[in-house]
């Protein structure tokens, strides 16, 4: 059974710039419907269904592209679509957070947001259901969280700084 997280529950964050990029992408899948359709049918022509690996493969390209639909739908459906905040106190949705990991003395600057945003910043995207973003939502400077990592481990980290996003 799954719980909800603080991302479902406020919504997913993203700048207008990932949003469009996100909707076009949608948009073009749903106009390539009728083409894929149209592919699926002409494998289908070629002869016995058993052995027709085109329209197999046909099929599969289908089922992707129609789960990369529903997963587009869903999620701009859910965005919360505006800039970034502009103060920021505690780690959020939309800000900048440097860390320190325990026992290290570089530091790890990342964005904290969803992974759909990735494409329109330099920086690294952690997502706040990730194990390292579940744990520092909230955590303000000088706050020091402990998370478990897929592997098992417990691994500390300091939150040093957090800042609004600058896109």
């Amino acid at each position: 059974m799954s719980t909800p997280t603080d991302e479902q529950d406020q919504g997913i964050w993203l700048t207008q710039e990932a949003h469009d990029r996100l909707k076009a992408e949608l948009d073009q899948l749903v106009a390539n419907r009728p083409a894929m359709a149209a592919e699926i049918n002409a494998r289908r022509e070629e002869g016995d269904l058993k052995e027709n690996g085109g329209y197999h493969a046909a099929k599969e390209e289908q089922g992707k592209q129609e789960g990369r639909i529903r997963q587009l739908t869903d999620l701009l459906r859910k965005a919360r679509v505006g800039a970034a905040p502009t103060t920021a106190t505690n780690a959020a949705l939309g800000t900048v957070i440097t860390i320190r990991f325990a026992g290290d003395d570089d530091t790890e600057k990342f964005l904290l947001g969803s992974r759909e945003i990735a494409g329109t910043t330099q920086l690294t995207v952690y997502s706040p259901e990730s194990a390292l973003g579940s744990a520092i939502m909230g955590a303000a400077p000088g706050t020091t969280v402990t998370y478990q990592a897929p592997n098992g481990r417990d691994i500390s980290v300091e939150v040093v700084a957090v800042e609004p996003f600058v896109p």
